[in-house]
């Protein structure tokens, strides 16, 4: 990022005034945009890890169709684990 920006509180000025120009100040600037752009970034991830936890999935995925196929366990048994027993 850029300079960092500085607002100092003028003699005898409410903070409301104060906090408006400096909410003022840092709008001009963008550096809040620069935060909402990046705010739910996610850096690309580990080639291995990826695949690892793709294979978990699929693996998960088949022992649970299994698992209803074989009727030993039913599709409500299933959500009410995933959803934490709601």
């Amino acid at each position: 990022m850029a300079s960092s920006i500085e607002v100092k509180r003028k003699k005898g000025e409410s903070f409301e005034a104060f906090f408006r120009r400096f909410s003022r100040r840092l709008q001009q600037s963008g550096k809040v945009l620069d935060v909402r752009a990046s705010r739910f970034f996610e850096r690309d991830g580990n080639k291995n890890k990826n695949r690892d936890s793709a294979l978990r999935r699929l693996e998960l995925g088949a022992k649970r169709e299994y698992l209803l196929k074989t009727g030993k366990v039913k599709e409500e048994d299933l959500r009410a684990k995933k959803h934490g027993g709601r």
